[in-house]
């Protein structure tokens, strides 16, 4: 288990920041990580962590996918935003959906056309669509830079 001092709670909610208020029967959960080079780790450990906390069976091939999606997203943040100092992974149940959204500093949205995506992506939205999902981006609201989401349909 990984001490929560590495890590702290989001600024601010992503899906706030990205889409409307929220049913009540909507599970979060949220981090903020420090870009450097072991934030990949150690956001997939944080996201590991907090697989219980809105329904996922750690260990389940759902789960493998979600923390691939999680590394691959982060991984983007590193290579993309630079400048970013932090990053924020938020994970969001409702409506028999996760949304995984990565958000960081930067505002240049990711190319998500089909010959568009680079490798990762490319891998993400496979990910996403195995479960029925997608991807998406879109510039965040009342802050700079951007989410990036990724929709997976819960298994049952």
């Amino acid at each position: 288990m990984i001490g929560r001092d590495r890590f702290r709670p989001c600024r601010r909610s992503l899906a706030t920041a990205a889409v409307s208020p929220d049913p009540p029967s909507v599970a979060r959960y949220c981090v903020s990580v420090e870009m450097a080079p072991e934030a990949v780790t150690r956001a997939r450990e944080a996201v590991a962590e907090g697989l219980g906390e809105v329904g996922v069976v750690a260990g389940s091939a759902f789960a493998d996918a979600v923390l691939l999606v999680v590394s691959e997203l982060v991984a983007n943040v590193l290579r993309h935003a630079p400048r970013c100092p932090v990053a924020d992974v938020e994970l969001t149940v409702g409506a028999g959906q996760l949304i995984v959204g990565v958000a960081d500093a930067e505002p240049r949205l990711p190319a998500l056309g089909l010959g568009e995506r680079g490798a990762g992506l490319r891998l993400v939205a496979e990910l996403a669509a195995e479960y029925e999902g997608g991807i998406g981006a879109k510039l965040t609201v009342n802050r700079d830079g951007k989410v990036v989401l990724v929709r997976f349909r819960m298994p049952s």
